[in-house]
Formats: structure tokens, C-alpha cells, sequence
């Protein structure tokens, strides 16, 4: 456990040292900014927001939850795909450290990185929302806390699926174009294929469990607890097909 925590914190380092670890960051914070100021000059909207309503649209799906999912995507495309264009992956293989160990501490890193974006959201957003709208708790603070959930599920989804393309690829550019393509035109397909009943089976049609808000189904046969198996089947497949991948892969 000792030595995969080390591999975990080597790989954080790696994107850490970058220069572009916290052009995410900023450009969720010019965003944010930039909404409440704009909120602001919307009649009457501000006296009817709450920190917790601010940051509620702030971490949905349809707001900048999408944005989340974009950058967690952009930046993590080539954790592994770089370790091949740039011969580093031959320093990594010849430790006396198993492949799956190694694959899996970039996984985690993709998730830690994937998810603290959510995070400085629900912070930055909580803070600025205080400040300009007042803070109340109660059932606005359960409203947000379920939305981050949420988003949680669809970052995580959207993360593995841009992991296991990373993987296969070995193509930065492969893996941001299918990436984004498949989030973009998810919904799209849903909707193409409305009419079959497969249509529920599909990845894109479980990875938004906003869906359940209202308490109706997108389709009929369909729960949260089908969707979050659905989705644990899906993220077994993906990682399966990722760790065996590269634990047979041969490096020239």
C-alpha cells in the first residue's frame, strides 16, 4: 500500500509540475465570478438565491458541470498516452512495481484531479454565494449536497471511459476527440434511439442520474438502482479492458 500511495503521489506530482495544472482552476473561477457579477443585474434574481441554490447550478449537469467534465477530460487525456510519445513509460516498466499497480495510480489520479475540480466548484461557489446571496442550510444545503452526488457519478463515468481511450490509443488527441464527441453527442444518440428498448442499457442514457430528480423514469423498467449497476458494469468493463491492455501491451 506504501508503494502504491508513492505511485499515486509521483503521478500527482508529474501534472502538478506542469504549467498548465491550474489553468482549470482559474478558468472555473473567472466563470463563476463572472456569473454571480452577472446575477447580479438579473432583476430580483439575487434576492431569491441562496449560496447553496448559487452552487446547486453552479455543479449541475446543465450548468457547469458539463464545463467540469470538459476540462477533467483535456487534462488527463495524456497520463498515459505521454508516457509513450516521451519514452518515459520504459522508466516506469522497469521497477520492480507490477503494471496494474502502475496503471491504477494513474487512474486514481484522474479521479483525484477529476473531482477536486468539483470540489473548488462547490467551495468557490458556497464563498461567492455567501457573500453576494446570504447562506441558508436545511433542505437548499441536502438539494446541493444530492446534486454534487450527482455530478460525481457523471464525472467519474466520463473520466473512465477518456481513461480506457487514453489506454487503448496511446493518442492524446484520439483520446480528447472520442472524449468530447462522446459527451457532446450522448444525448443525441439517447434520443435517436429512443424507440428501441435497449435505448436504457446504453452508458449515456444511465450517466446522468439527474434524470431521477423528478421522480419519473426516462424509461420505462429504469431506477437509480438499475442505473448505478448499469454503470458499475460499464466501469468494470472499461477498466478491464484498460489494465489488460496494457498489461500485455509489449514496449519497443
Amino acid at each position: 500500500m506504501l508503494s502504491f500511495g508513492k505511485l499515486v503521489w509521483n503521478e500527482w506530482l508529474k501534472m502538478f509540475k506542469k504549467r498548465s495544472f491550474f489553468v482549470p482552476y482559474a478558468i472555473i473561477m473567472v466563470i463563476i465570478l463572472l456569473f454571480a457579477y452577472l446575477t447580479q443585474f438579473l432583476g430580483g434574481l439575487q434576492d431569491a438565491l441562496t449560496a447553496p441554490q448559487f452552487t446547486e447550478v453552479i455543479v449541475s449537469n446543465e450548468g457547469l458541470g458539463q464545463l467540469l467534465v470538459i476540462l477533467s477530460i483535456i487534462c488527463t487525456a495524456g497520463i498515459v498516452s505521454k508516457e509513450y510519445s516521451g519514452g518515459t513509460i520504459k522508466l516506469l516498466l522497469i521497477r520492480s512495481v507490477s503494471r496494474n499497480k502502475i496503471l491504477a495510480s494513474k487512474y486514481a489520479v484522474v479521479l483525484l484531479f477529476s473531482l477536486s475540480l468539483t470540489l473548488f466548484s462547490l467551495l468557490l461557489g458556497l464563498v461567492t454565494g455567501s457573500v453576494l446571496f446570504g447562506f441558508s442550510g436545511g433542505a437548499e444545503l441536502g438539494n446541493l449536497f444530492t446534486a454534487a452526488l450527482y455530478h460525481g457519478v457523471y464525472m467519474v463515468t466520463y473520466a473512465t471511459v477518456t481513461f480506457m481511450i487514453g489506454t487503448l490509443t496511446r493518442s492524446s488527441g484520439a483520446t480528447i476527440g472520442i472524449g468530447m464527441t462522446m459527451l457532446m453527442l450522448g444525448g443525441l444518440i439517447v434520443t435517436l434511439l429512443s424507440k428501441y428498448s435497449f435505448v436504457k442499457y446504453l452508458l449515456f442514457t444511465n450517466a446522468d442520474l439527474t434524470v431521477y430528480a423528478n421522480g419519473r423514469p426516462p424509461y420505462q423498467g429504469m431506477t437509480m438502482t438499475f442505473s448505478l449497476i448499469v454503470l458499475a458494469i460499464y466501469m468494470f468493463l472499461f477498466l478491464g479492458a484498460s489494465f489488460v491492455t496494457f498489461k500485455k501491451r509489449d514496449v519497443a
